[in-house]
């Protein structure tokens, strides 16, 4: 019998006033009665109109009837035919804009809960079964995979599952891209992506890490090493800055370096830890997207007293999840916001003492849609700070473009590739995700990848075969 509650199962979390204290994960999952109360919500449309919303094409609808039914493994298995890293999107993609955005129980109150199902089934899968064995025919093509983020890491799996030796070089000492240094452990713990990444290397998948690709190797020396295609998948981590007086000041961080610091060397573990983080009392994290969110939310749990986003426009304007902002305010994020930076205050010896700011009011729209921020005359004012972490944004690194002379880039940095097949100018190579759309979502960056998967396949079958 179908659930007719307008709203969602609630899933429970831990108190905002313990939780930020610690680095568990906030959301604690759906228990199996609770994920079969919220599957029954779904109406089963005949039109799928959820489906339109996924990049990575899950057939909803129809793993969403097996959770109904209590039939969990059937559920995972139907999700993991077309996305090979559910545990990881059901927590982090923005499912408020995507699939549950198209939702017809949206219209009248809250959309299924995608999301946690997808989560519900993946954190099921991996505590009741053992992971499968996939059989498969090696085709003795090789390609080579740059950066296993989740552009590179779903690029690699359906290419695996093709019959391909692929290779994946990864330029830190940890595989898994923004998945591992850029997203918070109490919003993705790590030991999930190192499951989800181990599915792959059973795929027969290599990984080879500390491999900076324009420094090891080029891509010119990639294909004379044997590979026959290419896909760059490196993603968007050069940090950018404002370009105000003070960013050079002890105590100023890119948003990039704050969070692999405390994610990927476990700055949170200190003394436990070789890279300990200095917060102080008082933060300031500029920006409004959800890096900022998670800097802020990270600093909070280091020990800072007050932590502050600072940023330029209202909270219409907010572009970080409305999830992750209701999360930070639970927890005693505090937001300045209509407030601008203009120059960054130090002590005599060099460290941050504070950070000078305007305040603005919005006026009318810009090319992004959103109100354009404009100075009030006379506003000025300091924030006392001991820190300020600089989240406003991140662009592909040139390395890599560097190297040949034929890859076309943007001006911006962000290698040009057509939207459909991940095609560069390159021949045999292939690009995906944030290196060439610059920072967006998990979801949207594996999209990319199977894009391109399919295309690679496409194109060395038909160079084989003339």
């Amino acid at each position: 019998m179908a659930n007719m509650s307008l709203e969602k199962v609630k899933m429970p979390e831990q108190d905002p006033d313990e939780r930020n204290k610690n680095f568990l994960e906030v959301a604690l999952g759906y228990t199996e009665d609770m994920a079969v109360e919220e599957a029954k919500r779904c109406l089963d449309c005949k039109g799928k109109p959820c489906m339109k919303g996924c990049p990575v094409n899950v057939r909803i609808p129809e793993f969403l009837q097996l959770v109904a039914g209590g039939n969990f493994e059937k559920a995972y298995d139907k999700v993991r035919e077309t996305n090979s890293l559910p545990a990881i999107c059901g927590r982090v993609c923005p499912q408020e804009t995507q699939c549950e955005m198209y939702c017809v129980r949206g219209k009248k109150g809250e959309p299924v809960a995608v999301g946690r199902l997808e989560r519900f089934v993946a954190d099921w899968y991996m505590k009741n079964r053992e992971p499968k064995i996939d059989e498969i025919s090696g085709n003795g093509r090789k390609v080579a995979v740059i950066g296993s983020g989740p552009a590179g890491l779903t690029c690699a799996g359906d290419l695996a599952k093709m019959g391909y030796e692929v290779t994946i070089f990864e330029a830190f000492h940890a595989a898994g891209g923004v998945l591992m240094y850029g997203i918070p452990e109490f919003r993705l713990p790590k030991e999930l992506v190192q499951k989800e990444i181990e599915n792959l290397t059973g795929l027969g998948v290599q990984i080879k890490t500390n491999m900076v690709i324009g420094k090891v190797f080029t891509l010119d020396e990639l294909m004379e090493e044997g590979f026959e295609a290419i896909f760059v998948g490196s993603g968007a981590g050069l940090p950018k800055f404002m370009g105000i007086p003070g960013e050079n000041l002890n105590g100023v961080y890119s948003a990039n370096e704050f969070l692999t610091r405390i994610n990927l060397m476990k700055a949170y573990k200190f003394p436990d830890c070789d890279t300990p983080v200095k917060v102080g009392k008082n933060v300031a994290v500029v920006g409004g997207g959800n890096v900022a969110m998670d800097a802020a939310r990270s600093a909070k749990r280091l020990g800072a007293e007050n932590v502050y986003i600072v940023y330029r426009r209202s909270e219409n304007e907010l572009p970080a999840r409305l999830e992750e902002v209701h999360h930070a305010k639970e927890e005693g994020i505090i937001f300045k916001l209509l407030n601008n930076p203009v120059s960054i205050i130090g002590t005599e010896d060099g460290w941050v003492k504070g950070m000078e700011c305007i305040s603005m009011e919005l006026g009318e729209p810009d090319s992004s849609g959103r109100r354009r921020p404009v100075p009030v005359e006379g506003s000025g004012h300091v924030i006392d700070l001991e820190t300020v972490v600089i989240a406003i944004g991140q662009s592909p690194n040139p390395l890599i473009k560097s190297t040949t002379e034929d890859l076309e880039t943007h001006g911006w940095g962000g290698i040009v590739a057509d939207e459909e097949t991940g095609k560069t100018s390159k021949p045999g190579v292939f690009a995906g995700g944030d290196a060439v759309t610059g920072a967006a979502t998990v979801i949207l960056a594996m999209g990319a990848g199977k894009k391109a998967a399919k295309a690679i396949d496409e194109y060395i079958s038909k160079n084989t075969s003339s």
